[in-house]
């Protein structure tokens, strides 16, 4: 009798240890899992845009006036990348463009339109600091396609943030290189600006119907044109 209670307990004792090994097992398991994924939390999201400047927006320092700034965005990833710019102050600033979508290797230069404010208090002009900011998102798309901001809210789980970009003003009296650069960029935009006005030489077929001919390239302009004009009153 007694050595078959021994083996009772001697199997007890076994389930015991094996049901405490059981639960130690998963409980690694489970911290495993939950270190990987704090750690994949804290890595940095790859980026898909190369930003110059990389985390500030220039402006000349002109109180009471609407400055300019312009950025230079990048598409380095391996595919189509939608961009949209936000901002703290919709009602005195505003981006051309305000978003759109980059082929891997395309880039262009973004001009920033902003409101200075004159000092208060008797404030050193160049000592204020601006609480305005700016915030460039990013989102991977399928191809060639027409930008619609909405897709940022459509696909919010995709939307990664590029770069939050301050505020920094330069003295537009003092020589600067950041200045120069600035000048230089915005000199670009605008020279990218007229060309996208100008309408591209008449390579390809034109589509005739009863007897009219139809200028398909000048109908998707205006249908951009349109667009942006919606998307600068929205803002």
């Amino acid at each position: 009798m007694s050595s078959n209670n021994s083996i009772t307990g001697s199997n007890a004792c076994q389930q015991s240890q094996t049901h405490q090994l059981g639960g130690a097992e998963r409980s690694i398991v489970y911290s495993t899992n939950a270190v990987s994924l704090v750690a994949k939390s804290l890595l940095p999201t790859r980026r898909r845009l190369r930003l110059d400047p990389s985390n500030k927006l220039y402006f000349p320092y002109e109180p009471g006036k609407q400055v300019r700034s312009a950025i230079g965005i990048k598409n380095i990833s391996k595919s189509h990348v939608a961009f949209k710019f936000q901002t703290t102050a919709p009602k005195s600033c505003y981006m051309r463009p305000p978003g759109g979508i980059l082929a891997p290797g395309e880039s262009l230069i973004a001009t920033v339109f902003k409101f200075v404010e004159p000092p208060e208090n008797n404030e050193k002009p160049l000592d204020q600091k601006s609480r305005v900011k700016f915030k460039i998102m990013s989102l991977k798309v399928k191809g060639e396609m027409e930008y619609v901001p909405e897709m940022f809210d459509e696909q919010k789980d995709q939307v990664a943030v590029e770069q939050i970009l301050r505020v920094i003003f330069l003295d537009p009296e003092c020589s600067n290189p950041a200045l120069e650069k600035l000048r230089r960029q915005l000199a670009e935009a605008e020279a990218e600006l007229e060309a996208r006005k100008k309408p591209p030489e008449d390579t390809g077929p034109r589509v005739v119907g009863e007897g009219l001919v139809i200028d398909e390239w000048k109908e998707r302009r205006e249908r951009y044109l349109a667009r942006q004009q919606i998307e600068v009153d929205s803002v």
